[in-house]
């Protein structure tokens, strides 16, 4: 089928067509919420502090953008991330919730979804708590007493809860991941500001700048397309089997293993980890002590303009992929699987062989993996050093982000087009 004829499909399907305006209607609806502010913000005090905060500017990414103006649901998706983060990590060191989620089906997993959304309250309190408190240092707040404090924090927990409740309707009732689109949002509404930026500082002698850093910008969107779509397969031939006079069995097919295994995560602990000095500096810099002051400036000099943060930025991004992929990916596990179905790889014995082949692929091309993730992290850093051009909301995270949203959304309504024409 041809891409118009896919789009003229998409438009005069009722079930298509609701799916896609339920999908709007609701992005349009987050997005109104993320421009109502908490009460008692100074926005003057509140724009200088954001201004140049590199670690604001990244939770914003995740908040899906209500954080720049401390709106009701300025935590956005952040705690239902962490939680479900958290959850799979857990299932390393708990096996019975290793059992539930890869060997009980969609009841297990919907447990494990339940369990994840409980885990969601604690931690939304928590991440709320220090942002208010990390504010109120900054003097960000004015004129609020004890009570206010609290009813801010309420409001707060409420709005996380809200947005994955959101998240979670449009992934039921629209097309897509609906916590991913909510942090494509956010992320697509920097860009007219971006944009607008990049328009008031325009001089004609940058020209030649801005053409690269679109040439360069296509180049790496094709690249991540191609990197994020890339599988290595496995074949896998199925033993015959006979039964009374019929033979079962015997097919061929095979085991595709992506060449980005972790996806966007290694990038969030990565940046978890080097945001945190700078989070403890701003936190350190109202204190009165000459030392804890010099503390201070210390920690916050560490940020994305220094050659040491990059070289960390990429290892830890390195590290991080290999240590996700063996997290969520377990060779033993497949291989016993494909032993219990009489499947087996060609030239390749059963067992622990299959499981160590399966193992040694999986760390080769992980090691490409890693290493486009960490190029990936470190390139707003690289571009920002040539062209001076800061267009955070176009580089590494976001940018993955949005193009893996991209595609699945693509995939999701070329999955849907393909079932009407049965």
């Amino acid at each position: 089928m041809s891409f118009w004829r896919k789009i003229k499909l998409i438009f005069t399907d009722a079930s298509l067509r609701n799916k896609m305006i339920f999908v709007a209607l609701a992005l349009i609806f987050f997005r109104l919420l993320s421009t109502i502010p908490i009460p008692g913000i100074d926005t003057f005090a509140l724009e200088q502090f954001l201004s140049n905060n590199q670690f604001f500017g990244i939770l914003n990414i995740f908040a899906g953008g209500g954080l720049s103006n401390l709106s009701i649901i300025m935590l956005g998706v952040g705690p239902y991330i962490t939680s479900s983060i958290i959850m799979q990590l857990l299932t390393i060191m708990v096996p019975s919730l290793k059992k539930m989620y890869q060997e009980e089906g969609e009841a297990g997993r919907k447990k494990f979804t339940q369990y994840s959304r409980f885990l969601t309250v604690p931690l939304a309190a928590i991440q709320g708590y220090s942002l208010l408190a990390l504010l109120q240092q900054q003097n960000i707040f004015v004129g609020l007493d004890a009570f206010d404090k609290i009813v801010n924090l309420l409001v707060i927990v409420a709005g996380a809860m809200f947005t994955m409740w959101l998240g979670e309707l449009i992934s039921e009732f629209g097309i897509g991941n609906g916590v991913s689109l909510l942090i494509f949002a956010g992320i697509i509404s920097a860009l007219p500001s971006e944009v607008a930026q990049l328009a008031f500082t325009f001089e004609p002698s940058q020209i030649p700048t801005y053409l690269a850093f679109i040439v360069v910008g296509a180049l790496v969107i094709a690249g991540v397309v191609v990197v994020t779509e890339a599988e290595r397969p496995i074949p896998v031939t199925y033993a015959k089997r006979v039964r009374g006079m019929k033979v079962y069995g015997g097919g061929s097919t095979y085991i595709p293993l992506r060449v980005n295994q972790a996806g966007v995560i290694p990038i969030i602990f990565a940046l978890s980890i080097l945001l945190f000095p700078q989070m403890i500096g701003n936190v350190l810099a109202g204190a009165s002590n000459t030392i804890i002051q010099k503390i201070s400036e210390v920690l916050i000099s560490f940020s994305q303009t220094s050659l040491l943060y990059g070289v960390l930025y990429f290892i830890l991004v390195f590290l991080f992929t290999y240590f996700y992929t063996a997290v969520t990916f377990d060779p033993e596990s497949l291989s016993t699987n494909l032993q219990k179905n009489g499947a087996f790889i060609p030239g390749i014995r059963p067992g622990a062989s299959t499981s160590d082949y399966i193992g040694k692929v999986l760390s080769r091309i992980t090691l490409l993996g890693a290493t486009f993730l960490g190029l990936i992290a470190v390139l707003p850093l690289i571009m920002r050093a040539m062209t001076g051009i800061t267009a955070i909301a176009l580089g590494g995270t976001a940018l993955l982000i949005v193009v893996s949203v991209v595609l699945d959304l693509v995939k999701k309504v070329d999955a849907q087009v393909s079932m009407r024409e049965y």
